[in-house]
This record gives C-alpha cells, structure tokens and sequence, in this order.
C-alpha cells in the first residue's frame, strides 16, 4: 500500500470516528437538540430563514425527511414560519426565541468542550487544524 492510500484509508477512519463522536457529543450537550436539529437551527440562523425546501436542497435530503424535522423542531417551540413578504404562497422558516436561545446555550456549551478538548494543543498546531478543517470544508462544498 502506498503512503497516499494509507494515508487515505486513516484520513477515511478518523472522519468516521469523528463523525460518531460529534453525534454522540451532540446528545450528551443537549438531549433535546440532535445534530440534525442543531444544524438546521444553525442554518436558519446564519441564512436569517429559509424555505423547507432549501433546506432539502441544501443538505441533500428527501423533502419528507426535512418535513418531519421541521415538524418537531415546531412542536418544540424552537421555529416557526412566517410568511415571505414577497410572496404570500410561501411559507419561510425563522428561529423562534427559543430556538435562539437553545441555539446559543448550545453553541457555548460546544465552545467549552472544543476548549477543554484543545487546552493541550500547541497554538501553531491549532491554528494548523484549523486552516486544514476549512480547505477540507471548501473542497467539499466545492466538489459535492
């Protein structure tokens, strides 16, 4: 085996692993609020709402999948739909204050353990990781 299919079959390995972790870190953070519930809430937030069907084009998922997460992210109080000033017929989805609160208690609770988890790393080591995260990130945004 190469150095670059070894390399590949660890990089494969660990994002799995990472993976994992971060859904299983997620539930422990907030019982209430999955992964999936915390991205599309991050989502909803970072595009100032959006349209169910956005949604489901943007994390590549069937229509009906977003709707049952959007149907129990309402039941909880954390969005609501609103209708687009634009045009009548469409309903877009917002954070309702709870969801800006949940959202935010749970952005600082994964703030504290990513710290706790990096209190150890050199800065340069860190700030390495970091730059490789966002490449990695925009590759892939770039070649879905």
């Amino acid at each position: 085996m190469s150095g670059r299919d070894a390399a590949l079959d660890t990089i494969q390995r660990e994002l799995t692993a990472f993976a994992r972790r971060a859904r299983a870190t997620a539930a422990r953070m907030h019982p209430e609020l999955s992964l999936v519930s915390y991205t599309i809430l991050a989502h909803l937030e970072e595009q100032q709402g959006c349209r169910a069907t956005d949604l489901a084009a943007y994390y590549l998922l069937d229509k009906s999948t977003v709707s049952r997460q959007v149907a129990a992210l309402e039941r909880l109080g954390l969005i609501e739909r609103r209708t687009d000033s634009t045009d009548h017929r469409v309903q877009v989805l917002h954070l309702a204050p709870r969801g800006n609160e949940v959202l935010a208690a749970a952005r600082e609770r994964r703030k504290q353990t990513f710290e706790e988890r990096f209190a150890d790393w050199d800065p340069a080591d860190l700030g390495r990781f970091a730059e490789y995260l966002v490449r990695y990130n925009e590759d892939a945004a770039a070649h879905p």
